[in-house]
């Protein structure tokens, strides 16, 4: 029996395989039905037992972005957990006389296993990550049991652990710290103390997801793609991984603008082509051939609010917006807190070892705060007094091709809020938009002016990337 009896046997695993690709979906990664039947007939020649064969097999087929592979990674073991249940292990932990965990002889034993290269393929090592989160890891909740990867790992250290395991792979005792100083053996010994940290975490999932179930675990464990991080909200390592979302966004969305100029701009009639073309209807100019559109680039003007609450924010956007600087024919950038001041040289790549965009944005944006005269005031956002320096200032910079952007969340600290200079400002230039970090319902509650502004100007919610990217690419003009 082949045909009807394998079926039964495989249906439960592909439903189960279609349930795993709705929670991607659900999640923001893109997988589409063809990438969905990949995946299938990958799993027909796959060893199901070998969960590293089948990690790889399914992310072939169903990742198209390698910055979702993170989540992907903890999705795959919640829906694939590596067996049910306790794990048992041949080498038990040592134990203190009194029958408590010895853990200074624990993390030593750890260490030596971690500098066997063949531990991890026979099983033993992650056997061992099961009883330290079972010894170490387990407390007793409102709920029962539970576990916690933060209290497995602090109590084996991997800190400490770093300085055993580079002592043991340098063939000593993991207590002699002397051995294995080098750094080759040092940066070798931090990335096994990252594979423990890495498995002690998904061992923790893996039994919280067993109590609580997977999908109220994935709220937590499954990290936020880096096109959906919060901008106001993200720590250095989520903004690290923003910073590897511009170049392609910028890739991308520089082929849609150029698309749309070109598609928004029809050339001269070319007139010895229509008349060519017309010899096939009887001279009868039918159609029209133009010739090739030479669009124009615009001016873009930037103003952005680099003020501690949404520099994270700005920092992000004028990489984007730099990154795209092909797309203009100039492209100027004015920073503020409560004073105004242009920084585009800052910015310059062509400037050798200044940061640049893309490049070190970071040491730029260092830079510009701590030489630009953007701070005269008391150091809180002031808008009013920004937009009444640039009226003074650079008005000249505004021309009627050009374009205004404007970044902040509009938080003005109760100031005057000098709506008609801004209009001025929005009636000198062709297109004007402000993009605001905050979620729409915020604004216009306590110092925020976002809703009075927002009737001069158009004014869009921008919290993460992925509204960043599709609020550009719908609005910078071509």
């Amino acid at each position: 029996m082949t045909g009807p009896a394998q079926a039964v046997q495989t249906a439960p695993f592909v439903a189960h395989l279609t349930d795993f690709v709705d929670e991607m979906r659900r999640r923001g990664m893109v997988v589409g039905p063809s990438a969905l039947i990949d995946a299938a007939r990958a799993v027909e020649v796959l060893d199901l037992l070998d969960r590293t064969s089948l990690r790889e097999g399914l992310a072939t087929t169903l990742l198209d972005d390698h910055l979702h592979r993170p989540a992907f990674d903890r999705l795959f073991d919640l829906w694939f957990p590596a067996a049910p249940g306790a794990r048992t292990a041949d080498d038990e932990l040592p134990r203190t006389d009194d029958g408590e965990i010895d853990v200074p002889a624990a993390r030593d034993m750890l260490a030596q296993m971690l500098a066997d290269p063949t531990a991890e393929a026979d099983g033993r090592l992650g056997a061992m990550v099961a009883q330290i989160v079972e010894e170490l890891g387990r407390y007793d909740s409102a709920r029962g049991q539970a576990y916690s990867a933060y209290q497995a790992l602090s109590a084996i250290d991997p800190q400490t652990l770093i300085a055993r395991i580079a002592a043991a792979m340098a063939g000593g005792d993991p207590t002699d710290l002397g051995a294995g100083t080098d750094p080759v053996t040092r940066r070798a010994a931090r990335e096994k103390a990252n594979q423990v940290r890495a498995a002690v975490e998904r061992e923790t999932q893996r039994r919280m997801a067993e109590r609580n179930g997977r999908e109220r675990v994935g709220e937590y464990a499954v990290p936020t793609l880096p096109e959906h991080i919060n901008f106001l909200s993200a720590g250095a390592k989520q903004q690290a991984e923003l910073r590897r979302t511009i170049d392609p966004l910028a890739r991308l969305l520089a082929s849609r603008l150029e698309v749309r100029r070109r598609r928004a701009h029809r050339g001269a009639v070319d007139v010895r082509q229509t008349l060519r073309a017309s010899m096939s209807t009887g001279g009868v100019p039918i159609e029209l051939k133009h010739r090739k559109p030479r669009p124009g680039r615009p001016e873009l003007i930037v103003i952005c609010d680099v003020s501690g609450s949404v520099a994270g924010f700005s920092q992000f956007t004028l990489n984007l917006v730099y990154a795209l600087r092909q797309q203009f024919s100039k492209v100027r950038v004015f920073a503020f807190v409560d004073t105004v001041d242009e920084v585009t040289e800052m910015f310059d790549p062509s400037t050798g070892d200044k940061a640049g965009f893309g490049v070190d944005a970071k040491a730029a944006m260092h830079e510009m705060i701590t030489t630009a005269r953007i701070v005269t005031r008391d150091g809180h956002s002031d808008y009013s007094h920004m937009l009444r320096g640039f009226v003074e200032n650079y008005a000249d910079s505004l021309t009627h091709r050009g374009a205004l952007l404007i970044l902040g969340d509009a938080r003005n600290n109760y100031h005057d809020p000098n709506v008609e200079i801004l209009r001025d400002l929005v009636e000198r230039v062709r297109h004007s938009y402000w993009l605001n970090p905050e979620a729409g319902r915020d604004w216009g509650t306590g110092d925020s002016a976002a809703d009075v502004y927002g009737e001069v100007i158009d004014m869009f919610e921008c919290r993460n990337a992925q509204q960043l990217g599709k609020v550009i690419a719908d609005l910078l003009p071509v």
